[in-house]
């Protein structure tokens, strides 16, 4: 842990980042110093492993810290509760959000480790990945929600972003229970064959689990974390395939979002909030 919060040290602050955005007692910015991050990554291990029965490995379980090698090269959006104070000790909501250019230079994206994401690294604009969203228990509300959702637009257009995608996850790895989710998926959302992703042949997981015909659509989205359906509301699409996470306890899929989808309220809005012209690198 000391060898990766200096590398962690080293690499913060990893962009320019936007002007705090505020609702109430509650704000969403980046993460500007090795603490702040080291706050997101215990938020991490306590929804993940104490509250969503993770597995930790033995490092995970002494540090009680969610981390791994991509947390060195990400920017850490951060949803702070100004009431608890201004720094860590505010920290109740988080998205890691690496770019081509940070992944670089460690090799690569997570998603990488669980599905073939040639058709996005093909993809000639810039792209962005999102990944190890969470809430506090006692944030998990729509304002909360909607902030995330306001950071992660500020981001996307500070850094004129094309496309973003990630594995988002559904809770447990129980097939039967998840299947009338992964079929609405697969058969109402799955991505054009340009920009779709695959679940690595040794981890892929069919989705279209039900004849289209006979998905309970309500039921179908009632099982869909809020996050999954704010991104289909962006106009979202999934990959060909899921991937079980025994570790995580998830069932995994891949998320793909054009960003010239984003709503024209959330463009409109960010264009008089930061001035603009996105700044880019």
């Amino acid at each position: 842990m000391p060898g990766f919060m200096s590398r962690l040290s080293e690499a913060l602050p990893r962009s320019v980042a936007f002007e705090e955005l505020r609702a109430g007692n509650l704000g969403v910015r980046l993460a500007t110093t090795p603490a702040e991050a080291d706050a997101s990554f215990a938020l991490r291990f306590r929804v993940f492993y104490d509250e969503m029965g993770a597995h930790p490995d033995a490092a995970a379980a002494a540090a009680r810290r969610d981390t791994d090698a991509f947390d060195a090269v990400a920017d850490h959006l951060l949803v702070l509760d100004h009431d608890l104070g201004n720094g860590p000790a505010a920290v109740v909501g988080t998205y890691r959000l690496i770019r081509r250019e940070a992944a670089a230079r460690i090799g690569g994206f997570y998603s990488a480790e669980e599905y073939d994401i040639s058709p996005l690294l093909a993809y000639p604009g810039r792209i962005l990945e999102l990944g190890r969203s969470c809430v506090h228990e006692a944030y998990r509300t729509r304002g909360t929600l909607q902030l995330l959702w306001r950071g992660i637009a500020a981001y996307v257009f500070q850094h004129r972003v094309d496309l973003m995608f990630g594995c988002a996850s559904l809770p447990g790895t129980d097939l039967d229970a998840l299947a009338p989710a992964l079929s609405y998926l697969h058969h109402s959302h799955l991505a054009p064959p340009a920009l779709r992703p695959r679940a690595l042949a040794h981890r892929y997981v069919p989705m279209d689990r039900l004849d289209p015909d006979g998905i309970d659509v309500r039921a179908a989205l009632a099982r869909l974390p809020p996050l999954v359906k704010g991104y289909l509301r962006l106009g979202g699409f999934v990959g060909d395939g899921a991937v079980l996470d025994p570790q995580f306890n998830t069932t995994d899929v891949c998320i793909v979002v054009k960003t010239d989808l984003v709503t024209d309220k959330y463009y409109r809005h960010y264009e008089r909030r930061l001035g603009g012209p996105g700044t880019g690198e």
